[in-house]
């Protein structure tokens, strides 16, 4: 089996609201050495009995076709092989 790990974040320049607002509250909480704070999500994609080269092509099309948002948004893929039960 491999587990596609997909780390999508706003693009440097962009905006990031959710991160300004966490960084607030670490301030507030005396957490004030946190010089910035980017959110972001995390996706894992398992798939079956596939290649590594079709595991990321497949990864990479759900991105660009939903998973992303090519304008303010950049991913990175990582496979992760594990042995099936």
């Amino acid at each position: 089996m491999i587990t596609a790990k997909i780390n999508v974040t706003l693009k440097s320049g962009i905006l990031d609201a959710q991160g300004k607002t966490v960084q607030h509250a670490l301030h507030n909480l005396g957490i004030e050495d946190v010089a910035e704070v980017r959110m972001g999500k995390l996706i894992l994609l398992t798939f079956g009995d596939i290649s590594t080269e079709e595991a990321m092509r497949l990864s990479e099309e759900a991105c660009k076709k939903m998973l992303a948002n090519p304008v303010i948004e950049d991913y990175e893929i990582e496979l992760i092989h594990r042995e099936s039960h």
